[in-house]
């Protein structure tokens, strides 16, 4: 059964190495470091120009943080979903309430402005009451997908969570494991669970090409990644993924 791999981008660079490594499709985002956020419409044009042949699943969320959505950020992913529905294949979104449970209502609005495109329900899974119930919810709101890692915070912690989901999804649904999955971890993770699509990001570090750099300033709040350095999908490590040991 071949590999069905998601790489989760947040670059041109790293949507084309995907692309060039045998990923099936991405899941386009701005602010990796903050769980993914919504892209711009200029990212999403340009690789869908220099990857034609593959789907670009689209993020729609507004900010980082939890997943609790006033009426002014439900209109800004709404506007973001019209302005990028004409380059996407599918997006990838959801919301909750405050207590913890899916909100079946603002959620069910975003995904009617989806269609007729496929719809995956991120990783706010991870953060609800009660995953099993949480699952239900989703089907019903007729999602294709949904991503988690089982409520924790790898894929390898949640993996007989998961393994539940997908029992109790009884193939209404496909269950996408992605949160910490390495080329050394793949084969342990596909053959527990029985499944052959993921998601991961696959990245590695590559240095910034400024010649002079200023390491007094950052561009960021407290918590700042690195000025000088990017994280970018890697093409080899791809490759190692998706081929089995």
């Amino acid at each position: 059964m071949s590999r069905v791999l998601e790489v989760c981008v947040d670059s041109v660079d790293s949507a084309l190495n995907a692309f060039n490594g045998g990923a099936s499709r991405v899941e386009l985002c701005d602010n990796l470091l903050e769980g993914g956020t919504t892209p711009s419409a200029g990212k999403l044009k340009v690789i869908k120009q220099v990857c034609r042949q593959m789907p670009v699943f689209v993020m729609i969320r507004c900010r980082g943080g939890d997943f609790l959505y006033n009426d002014h950020e439900m209109n800004v992913m709404k506007s973001d979903i019209e302005i990028l529905k004409p380059h996407a294949d599918g997006f990838v979104t959801g919301a909750l309430n405050r207590d913890g449970c899916i909100d079946v209502d603002k959620t069910k609005e975003l995904i009617s402005l989806c269609r007729p495109l496929p719809v995956t329900f991120h990783r706010a899974i991870d953060m609800t009451c009660d995953i099993s119930q949480a699952l239900e919810d989703v089907i019903a709101l007729g999602c294709e997908r949904v991503l988690t890692s089982g409520g924790e915070q790898t894929v390898l912690e949640g993996l007989l969570t998961i393994k539940q989901m997908i029992n109790q999804a009884n193939s209404r649904i496909v269950v996408v494991p992605g949160g910490g999955i390495t080329e050394r971890n793949i084969d342990r993770i596909l053959g527990e669970l029985g499944i052959n699509e993921f998601h991961c990001s696959a990245r590695r570090t590559r240095q910034s090409d400024m010649s002079y750099q200023n390491t007094a300033v950052t561009m960021g709040g407290t918590f700042s990644p690195p000025e000088f350095s990017l994280k970018i999908a890697d093409t080899d490590r791809i490759r190692k993924i998706l081929k089995p040991s």
